[in-house]
């Protein structure tokens, strides 16, 4: 697997701290903290990526859930837990531009 990937946020999930049209540099990493935010695929959706905070930690496994609890989002209280092998770290954040309409 590739150790650095570029991710653009496409939803509203994670307001305030990410917003849709943010890019992302995550980093592969195994080693879990609570509060990370973290981007992995979906565990039933092969290709369909989502970023989430890590919650709770279960050994190499962990909670992945959403900032934004007023929008209805698909986190660990649909799919569990996520395995922290196949997830990515995010280290840089690159705001994204405010005008929708330029996207």
């Amino acid at each position: 697997m590739v150790p650095i990937k570029r991710f653009v946020v496409a939803e509203d999930s994670m307001l305030p701290s990410l917003r849709s049209g943010d890019g992302l540099i995550a980093v592969r990493s195994r080693r879990l903290r609570r509060g990370q935010i973290r981007c992995f695929e979906h565990p039933g959706q092969p290709g369909f990526w989502l970023v989430k905070r890590v919650g709770e930690i279960r050994g190499d496994t962990f909670e992945a859930v959403s900032d934004n609890r007023s929008v209805a989002t698909v986190d660990s209280r649909r799919f569990g837990f996520v395995p922290a092998g196949d997830s990515y770290r995010m280290v840089l954040k690159v705001p994204g531009g405010r005008d929708r309409s330029l996207r």
